[in-house]
């Protein structure tokens, strides 16, 4: 595993098999599929910061995220079958935007095959605008995270 990436910092992980459907040709993992993988991490991460820290007003009513940027590190191929584990944190934190971290693993070698992160903005979905994070949002985010970078915006 590469030294590094210290997983122990990555309190969030999700679960992927590769299916038949997501290796091309050569018999291995397409790569926009990766950016599937670090989207279902992002929406059960922040899923599951929603629940356990009571946040009625994330992507609720006029409460939306879109991504801002996308960025991968393809070091290892997936190929089908393999189980893979999907490390996810959020790196830093703005008034209205942050940026999540992932590392995607081989289960079965702990080999990192991938990693990449990339940004979320908080909007308002009527008028598309940004707008800011809640507090409780932002509190929730140090709490989980142990603390993380305030940037100013």
């Amino acid at each position: 595993m590469d030294s590094k990436i210290d997983l122990s910092l990555f309190h969030h992980t999700i679960k992927e098999k590769v299916k038949f459907h997501e290796i091309d040709m050569m018999g291995v993992v397409n790569n926009a599929v990766y950016l599937n993988y670090f989207e279902d991490a992002r929406v059960k991460y922040l899923q599951d910061l929603k629940i356990k820290y009571k946040l009625a007003e994330i992507m609720e009513g006029d409460s939306f995220f879109i991504m801002a940027r996308n960025e991968i590190n393809y070091l290892l191929p997936a190929t089908f079958d393999d189980e893979l584990i999907v490390y996810t944190k959020i790196e830093w934190i703005k008034n209205t935007s942050f940026s999540f971290k992932h590392v995607i693993v081989r289960e079965k070698n702990n080999s990192i095959i991938a990693d990449g992160g990339g940004i979320l903005v908080h909007i308002k979905l009527s008028t598309k605008e940004k707008q800011n994070l809640p507090t409780s949002f932002i509190n929730a985010i140090q709490d989980f995270e142990n603390g993380v970078l305030k940037k100013k915006e």
